[in-house]
């Protein structure tokens, strides 16, 4: 809550290089340069869509704020040398203040929107029903917050028709088209051009490393499943890095610095090649995204000389972490039942199919923002 208009106080400083506000409740610095280029006047930014109508070279180099007061829930202030006054809401400027930013956290942190998770999760699973969520705007939003929180939820009560990742993926996102199609069916092939469709078991792996962007999140979708085995295992990529950073920080560390290389050619007309981190850090150091897959590792060439053993160990030590049994939870996946997770931070793996029924899985994929946008939208409609 924003304290009451007359306590709060707003004092020009460093020449009109910056301001500093008293709300009430917490102060506040922030430098004119700034105020100015964010300025959401309709002169600035377009009323429609937000986009910004000008260019930093448009705002003088040399601006300052001549003058500042507030007016209501307003802080005008009066620009030099343009001779401009823009206001800007109280509520907007405490969303946006910076001054007070929290020292730079520890190489793989994640946010608190994000909970690790290992088989302790049992049969707890994110759950939801495909009709509740696709007629009630709530239920749709708890369901993309659990996929957004741990990765991963599970869906049930879904058509079984051809297609229906194509439909899933339309309560999100938009499907991200590859070579194999809008939608890929899993199942066993003669001739397979990818070890997925086979009977054999797959050993825990983010899905086309080998791509740049890789897509962002996964959709699995069971149509038929009277086989014997093919169950399906998940780990959470963010526990194996947490693990891997507790227990070996050297080997976190070598992984985090340099790519590995991934390469993909199942067709004649296709040849992909992308590198990336095994586990990949934004620039502070929040851990964003892991990528795993042995069936498409292509040879290092990123590494020096000197570290390349100490690479292997640490692949190796990662590798020994994705396969103990207390990271995965275990489940099968029944006809009329979905899996959507986030292909970039969690590993799906299955066992061997071993009978003679039939097993028939489609899957899509749809990159990250459509999943954080439908969020934020739902998040504004529902007040929440």
């Amino acid at each position: 809550m924003l304290s009451e208009p007359q306590t709060r106080t707003v004092r020009v400083i460093d020449d009109g290089a910056a301001i500093e506000v008293d709300f009430g409740s917490a102060r506040h610095r922030f430098h004119a340069i700034w105020l100015r280029d964010n300025a959401q006047d309709a002169a600035t930014r377009s009323p429609g869509n937000g986009q910004r109508l000008i260019t930093l070279n448009d705002v003088p180099a040399d601006t300052r704020v001549a003058d500042a007061r507030w007016q209501g829930d307003d802080l005008v202030l009066h620009f030099a040398p343009e001779g401009r006054e823009i206001a800007h809401a109280a509520p907007w400027l405490l969303d946006n203040a910076y001054d007070h930013a929290p020292a730079p956290a520890a190489r793989g942190w994640t946010g608190p929107g994000i909970t690790r998770w290992d088989a302790a999760l049992g049969d707890d699973l994110p759950v939801a029903d495909h009709g509740a969520v696709c007629a009630d705007p709530a239920a749709r939003l708890s369901w993309l917050r659990a996929i957004a929180r741990l990765g991963f939820a599970r869906l049930t009560g879904c058509p079984v028709t051809p297609g229906v990742p194509i439909a899933l993926a339309g309560l999100f996102g938009h499907v991200r088209q590859t070579n194999y199609g809008a939608v890929f069916d899993v199942r066993v092939e003669a001739n397979p051009e990818n070890l997925a469709y086979t009977n054999l078991g797959l050993q825990a792996h983010t899905d086309n490393p080998y791509r740049d962007p890789t897509p962002g999140v996964q959709i699995l979708a069971c149509l038929t499943n009277a086989a014997a085995g093919g169950e399906t295992l998940l780990i959470d990529g963010f526990s194996v890095a947490a693990r891997l950073q507790a227990e070996d920080p050297a080997a976190f560390d070598i992984l985090t610095r340099y790519c590995a290389r991934f390469a993909y050619a199942g067709t004649p007309d296709v040849r992909l090649e992308a590198k990336a981190p095994l586990i990949e850090l934004g620039v502070d150091g929040e851990l964003r995204g892991v990528r795993f897959n042995n069936r498409s590792a292509a040879p290092l060439r990123d590494v020096p000389y000197d570290l390349v053993p100490d690479w292997y160990r640490a692949c190796r030590r990662m590798a020994d972490l994705i396969e103990d049994p207390a990271l995965a939870v275990r489940f099968r996946l029944n006809p009329g039942e979905a899996i959507v997770f986030d292909n970039l931070r969690v590993l799906h793996a299955r066992t061997a199919i071993t009978g003679a029924g039939s097993r028939h899985l489609q899957g899509c994929y749809v990159d990250r923002d459509g999943l954080h946008s439908t969020i934020a939208v739902l998040e504004r409609a529902l007040g929440c």
